[in-house]
């Protein structure tokens, strides 16, 4: 009989090619299915709440995947931390409800955007906070994510409008910007993120926190529906996937 099992992960996305399986690419998917096929026997897909790109951290994934066999899940955490690099680690492994599904069953997501706003970047940062050397300002970044908050259409904000099949409404829930000395962190929780949303917001409110833009651009840009320049999708270094609730 088939057992389903819910499984939470932590990565370091720098030296892997996103989440997704790809030939001849080391990506996250790929080193769990190798690692599960070498423990169990058993050649699994494992499915994940949603793709994350090269470059970018998971600090809570959740996915599941079945297995004929039965395990026993402190076991098989330990087999996987074992043979794993040491860029991703196993944090809980349990067995799951056979509805329960890691994707569709999602109520929400939190991502956190790390920027380090100084003269110079910490070298031990550089692979996990996105460096902008002139001051930004908060207030005004902050005005601008107000603006963007609540159910909107956020076509202007996906890096590829045209491959969202479930359309591109979303409920942000929330979006703050904090600065701690030199560290500004970037918060977006919601029900849903489309392509490349998260990076694209970050992008636009740097440009805000430059002087480049307005903080009232938000409401035009929003209301456009129309990807432009006016928002580009900031780099992947400083994306974490921070919380996955259902």
């Amino acid at each position: 009989m088939t057992q389903r099992y819910k499984m939470m992960l932590g990565y370091d996305g720098t030296l892997y090619a996103g989440w997704q399986t790809q030939p001849e690419h080391r990506t996250v998917q790929g080193e769990l299915e190798r690692v599960l096929q070498e423990l169990t026997g058993e050649q699994t897909r494992i499915h994940s709440s949603g793709r994350t790109d090269r470059g970018v951290h998971a600090r809570a994934q959740v996915v599941h995947f079945d297995l004929e066999k039965p395990v026993v899940c402190w076991k098989l955490m330990r087999g996987f931390n074992a043979l794993l690099k040491d860029d991703i680690r196993i944090l809980t492994l349990a067995e799951a409800a056979s509805d329960f599904h890691a994707r569709y069953g999602t109520k929400g997501k939190e991502y956190r955007y790390f920027i380090w706003n100084g003269p110079v970047m910490p070298p031990a940062m550089r692979f996990y906070r996105t460096w902008v050397r002139p001051r930004l300002d908060v207030k005004a970044m902050q005005a601008a994510a107000d603006r963007l908050v609540g159910n909107n259409d956020f076509a202007a904000f996906s890096a590829n409008p045209n491959r969202e099949i479930e359309g591109t409404v979303r409920h942000l829930r929330e979006l703050t910007v904090r600065r701690h000395g030199r560290e500004i962190t970037l918060v977006a929780g919601g029900d849903g993120f489309l392509y490349k949303m998260v990076r694209s917001l970050a992008g636009f409110l740097i440009r805000v926190g430059t002087g480049e833009l307005q903080p009232d651009a938000a409401s035009t840009i929003l209301s456009s529906k129309v990807r432009t320049a006016r928002v580009p999708t900031a780099a992947p270094q400083g994306l974490f996937l921070w919380r996955v609730d259902y």
